[in-house]
């Protein structure tokens, strides 16, 4: 299993979002490249890299710090989410050599675009369903549509993506430990990967997940956990790897 460090840039700086409230943040870097930096050398392969600035705004604001980053870092895998909302973009952010990237908002306002792009540029997309009590929430978490998380995600592979991220909004950034039961269901309804988001506190949320990967789940991002201290990043890679 993956453990998926996560970056979360505002205006050039590496923070944490409490339920993806912008006006709550705590910046914990203002070197994000150094950071990336520091969960490399403790062992990550991937990174999970999200554009604040760009999800509120609708378009990329923080992509001379990713193209920092994936210079810094060419042997990583980046999956990159945030303000990605047209073809122009996606292409923009494979030429500068990111691996993934993360379609949000889009995906659900206009379910189309997702199978146009996925056809487009195959083997990159990965598609963000951020939800709460199984409804998917779009526009940076500011609203609850009424679209079911599990169909939304049969659709999605039908369409071709690579993966879900999937994140209890109900959990990001409060360390009340990952909603292990919703991620396998979801990742049981279908036959790609599932990465689990939201809510990581510790070693015991990191062997809960580890023993559902079989039901489909990939890896797990960890964020708030990583830079508070409730988790230590080197010691989780090494549960997460005994899955």
């Amino acid at each position: 299993m993956l453990l998926i460090p996560a970056i979360d840039l505002k205006d050039g700086k590496c923070v944490r979002l409490r339920q993806g409230r912008m006006d709550d943040d705590t910046v914990f870097s203002d070197d994000p490249v150094a950071m990336a930096g520091k969960w490399v050398a403790a062992g990550a392969t991937r990174l999970h890299l999200v554009d604040l600035d760009g999800a509120v705004a609708g378009t990329p604001k923080n992509a001379a710090v990713i193209q920092a980053i994936r210079d810094a870092h060419p042997d990583v895998r980046l999956q990159v989410g945030g303000g990605i909302r047209d073809e122009e973009t996606i292409q923009s952010y494979l030429d500068r050599g990111v691996d993934y990237v993360i379609i949000g908002t889009k995906a659900v306002s206009a379910p189309h675009f997702v199978r146009e792009v996925a056809a487009e540029f195959p083997n990159h997309i990965i598609v963000g369903l951020d939800a709460k009590d199984g409804k998917v929430a779009i526009d940076g978490w500011s609203k609850l549509s009424h679209h079911d998380v599990i169909d939304l995600a049969q659709k999605f592979e039908e369409d071709g993506v690579e993966a879900i991220v999937y994140t209890d909004i109900s959990r990001d950034g409060m360390l009340q430990g990952i909603n292990v039961e919703a991620t396998a269901r979801l990742a049981r309804a279908i036959r790609i990967p599932v990465i689990a988001s939201g809510g990581i506190r510790n070693l015991d949320d990191i062997h809960a997940l580890g023993r559902a990967v079989g039901d489909g789940i990939l890896g797990a991002i960890t964020g708030r956990a990583i830079y508070e201290g409730t988790l230590d990043f080197a010691a989780g890679l090494k549960v997460a790897e005994q899955y």
